[in-house]
């Protein structure tokens, strides 16, 4: 670890490279995250199923690339039937579990993560994979920082799918519905909206949005079917990070969560990088908790 430490001091351009990966792939974490701040804001349920939604939608790039259809032509496929598939869900499992207590929704959303991660064993076999975008990777600084177009584009696609949701979220009824929503169902409810379809709605939208992140992320970095508690972890970490309802908090905390976990691979090896993820969420519910402690304190 320390010869690592030593090693970013003595090549500062080692600095550009882990900031620029971190930065790609946080923007993707972002994006996964804010399905996951919609989900809970709206329905109060937290969803355990997150990873397993954006590994589904990676798998959809995977097995398109795998029979001579661009990866990146499962976009709006995996957008399209992962709606739906967030729908069915919502319908036969997440429906039963709304209002009732948090641990009913947690262990429900576990279950169905197991369930998905088996489905996806089964169906497509325990190895890692990667979608082949074909795209070139380019140089920077006589060589010492590669960038990969792929990775140009995913952040672009990020940002632009990002967009029409917050333009979704303001301008249409729907959107609009489901703010309202958020902030009192139940005067939502006495107002004439139908807030069991405004739930439903919600929770398919998100897995829309983890479908969407999943492609980018077969082409960027690898997909394995238990690798999804991991993409459900980072959501947390961020979602609790930056506070529901929050968009540029989640856009920070995604961004800052990709290079913290850049770094730690860097640093601890890359047999800790994923501990490094859950190194911040215990660091981050700490904080939270001295937050709120101090907040009662002030109150009383």
């Amino acid at each position: 670890m320390i010869d690592n430490l030593s090693l970013l001091g003595m090549a500062p351009i080692l600095n550009a490279q882990l900031l620029l990966d971190g930065l790609f792939v946080g923007a993707i974490f972002a994006l996964a995250a804010y399905g996951l701040a919609l989900v809970w804001g709206v329905t109060n349920v937290k969803n355990l199923a997150q990873g397993e939604f954006v590994i589904m939608g990676g798998y959809f790039a995977w097995y398109l690339g795998k029979n001579g259809i661009h990866p990146i032509l499962a976009l709006p496929l995996a957008i399209v039937v992962m709606f739906g598939f967030g729908w069915l869900i919502y319908r036969l499992i997440i429906s039963r579990v709304i209002g009732k207590d948090m641990f009913i929704s947690l262990l429900a959303t576990f279950g169905l993560a197991i369930v998905i991660q088996q489905a996806l064993n089964l169906a497509f076999g325990p190895e890692v994979q990667i979608a082949e975008s074909g795209f070139e990777i380019r140089s920077l600084f006589g060589g010492s920082v590669t960038v990969a177009d792929i990775k140009f584009i995913s952040l672009v696609l990020c940002a632009t799918l990002a967009t029409i949701v917050v333009i979704f979220m303001k301008k249409s009824r729907m959107g609009q519905a489901i703010r309202a929503t958020a902030q009192d169902a139940r005067a939502a409810k006495v107002m004439g909206i139908d807030t069991e379809k405004v739930y439903a709605f919600t929770y398919a939208l998100n897995a829309a949005i983890c479908g969407a992140a999943g492609v980018m992320i077969s082409m960027i970095w690898v997909i394995q079917p238990f690798y999804g508690v991991t993409h459900s972890i980072r959501a947390f970490v961020i979602v609790v990070a930056a506070g529901i309802g929050n968009l540029p908090g989640v856009i920070m905390a995604g961004l800052g969560l990709g290079v913290a976990e850049q770094y730690g691979g860097f640093v601890l090896g890359a047999e800790f990088q994923q501990a490094t993820v859950v190194g911040l969420l215990l660091l981050v519910l700490v904080l939270r908790q001295i937050q709120m402690r101090r907040h009662r304190q002030a109150v009383v």
